[in-house]
């Protein structure tokens, strides 16, 4: 059986990013907030981001009826049948840190054509292609492609924010984002603790693009590794996304900016979670530039692990993850597959 132990920090920083819309006083505030966020969290609740209560209830209640719809209509869509690791995953197919996640989801992205790589073209772009939807629930896609659109606007204006708080250029990453940029969004139930006493919801990792903004449910159940090297109890705020930083972020900022390890304990008995994580990431083949900011001189320099290396373009970090986290799919589509040493 595995054990957990966590306590809990009275809460993670609360950002408002209205704040920056009050005048020169008020944003300087949000700058000096976020930049200590940032910088000795990696991880803190959002407010003031603008989504409304009805946006969100068009999500959450078309994610409810998905999974409330007939276990053969989700696995119609199983990832396993995917090139492009898009679709539904059943619960406990997905793997963290080699070990099985107790969830169940369903993976959408940006909606464009397949693009099978060529001759020397990088295999990340097997990335790249369309999504997989149920026919009985038409509302499904339209939630989730405007809630992609809608959070990439949001994530677009809090990046530029925290580049600003740090004395960056704000619009020193726009180029590797724009119309091609790679958005990642997961529809997420956890069903209570697995029948053999485990309770590894999702194990602990860090994410690999640069921010990430969840919506989760009053449930529980996230914890964060904060700096005594314990993971801690993140208490859920009504209409708050929890955000954090990505490793692409640490790497470029020679880890002046945290990415910080967390993960989800499943919740007790039956009891179910639903969580949706939307992942800001860049283009594929962006190649992601140190940043010029005033505090890089004291920069600690990145965390090193050897069993997860960090490349130069992003299609083979995200590549790398995806053949890590669901190896049916890969097997069954990238047999040999191996992103570069």
């Amino acid at each position: 059986m595995t054990t957990h132990t966590a306590t809990s920090y009275t809460q993670l920083p609360i950002i408002d990013l209205s704040a920056a819309d009050r005048g020169p006083q008020a944003r300087a505030l949000l700058h000096a907030q976020l930049h200590s966020a940032a910088h000795d969290v990696g991880f803190f609740q959002l407010v003031g981001h603008g989504v409304t209560p009805a946006e969100t209830d068009a999500l959450l209640t078309a994610m409810r009826a998905f999974f409330a719809l007939p276990e053969a209509d989700r696995l119609a869509l199983d990832n396993v049948g995917s090139p492009h690791f898009r679709g539904y995953t059943r619960t406990g197919d997905e793997r963290t840190g080699g070990a099985r996640d107790w969830r169940d989801q369903l993976d959408i992205g940006a909606e464009r054509p397949a693009r099978v790589p060529g001759p020397g073209e990088p295999p990340y772009w097997w990335l790249q292609g369309p999504n997989q939807w149920p026919a009985a629930l038409p509302e499904l896609r339209t939630a989730a492609l405007a809630w992609i659109d809608r959070l990439s606007a949001v994530a677009h204006r809090l990046l530029r924010e925290l580049l600003t708080a740090i004395g960056a250029p704000a619009d020193f990453y726009d180029p590797v984002f724009g119309d091609r940029a790679h958005p990642h969004l997961k529809l997420v139930r956890y069903p209570g603790s697995a029948a053999d006493g485990t309770d590894q919801g999702v194990g602990a990792h860090k994410d690999y693009g640069f921010l990430t903004l969840l919506l989760q449910d009053t449930v529980g159940g996230l914890q964060v590794q904060r700096e005594d090297g314990r993971f801690h109890d993140i208490p859920p705020i009504e209409g708050a996304f929890v955000v954090n930083l990505g490793e692409l972020l640490e790497v470029a900022t020679n880890g002046y900016l945290l990415a910080t390890n967390h993960r989800v304990v499943s919740p007790p008995g039956a009891t179910e979670r639903y969580s949706v994580p939307f992942f800001y990431n860049p283009r594929l083949d962006a190649k992601v530039d140190p940043l010029p900011f005033p505090h890089s001189t004291t920069a600690p320099g990145v965390t090193t692990d050897p069993t997860n290396p960090l490349y130069a373009e992003y299609g083979y970090n995200e590549l790398k993850g995806k053949l890590r986290a669901h190896p049916l799919a890969a097997e069954r589509h990238h047999a040999g597959l191996a992103t570069p040493a």
